[in-house]
């Protein structure tokens, strides 16, 4: 048998077994059915923003110019996020955001209804580049009263939105969970004295499930 022989037999036997193997679910496909039920409370980080512009310190919450916005991108995103909630029966109740625009834009989209906006989900690292490197002292309010929140159950049938930034997810959680993606949501279910961690899921998989 020649090399070139061989090495078909070789690409058709890697193909049969490709095809054998069982397809991974995907983490969206995993929590779904507990989604459907509500229950659960969906701590997102906002979707992508313009780099272009820069926030303004301290905030201003009511000049949109002081403040770096969702990109396009950004905003196509959460709203294929919110479509992908209604195609798939994930069911809303309340919503809450950050006092910055892109969060709270994100929220809209996402629900179609404006958030209640809390301080505790306003982005501590206030332009300093060492701000998720700082879990604790002033941060560690910010991260109770976020756990306090998370850990509220939903209203009956339904699933909480919260949205906010990197850092305050790290203040909450530790700064290990500082690497979440823009428009990444983690999934907790309120439980005890802390809430439980459920799973994350990438907002690639919310926009490829509302096509």
């Amino acid at each position: 048998m020649t090399n070139l022989a061989r090495t078909f037999l070789g690409l058709a036997f890697l193909a049969t077994l490709l095809a054998n193997f069982p397809a991974q679910a995907s983490e969206l496909d995993k929590l779904l059915p507990g989604l459907k039920a509500g229950g659960h409370v969906l701590v997102f980080r906002h979707t992508a923003t313009d780099d272009a512009q820069k926030d303004v310190f301290p905030f201003r919450f009511d000049d949109m110019k002081a403040q770096r916005q969702l990109s396009s991108a950004g905003k196509e995103t959460a709203r294929q996020i919110g479509l992908a909630f209604k195609k798939m029966g994930v069911p809303v109740g309340l919503s809450f955001a950050s006092k910055l625009n892109r969060a709270i834009e994100t929220a809209e989209l996402i629900t179609d209804s404006k958030p209640a906006t809390k301080s505790e989900l306003t982005d501590t690292s206030a332009g300093s580049a060492s701000g998720m490197a700082r879990p604790a002292g002033d941060n560690t309010k910010v991260g109770e009263a976020i756990l306090v929140l998370v850990n509220t159950p939903p209203q009956p049938n339904t699933n909480t939105i919260i949205v906010t930034h990197k850092t305050n997810i790290a203040d909450a959680f530790g700064k290990d969970w500082g690497n979440v993606d823009d428009g990444e949501v983690l999934v907790f279910k309120p439980a005890g004295s802390r809430p439980q961690f459920v799973g994350r899921i990438k907002s690639r998989e919310w926009t490829d499930a509302a096509r």
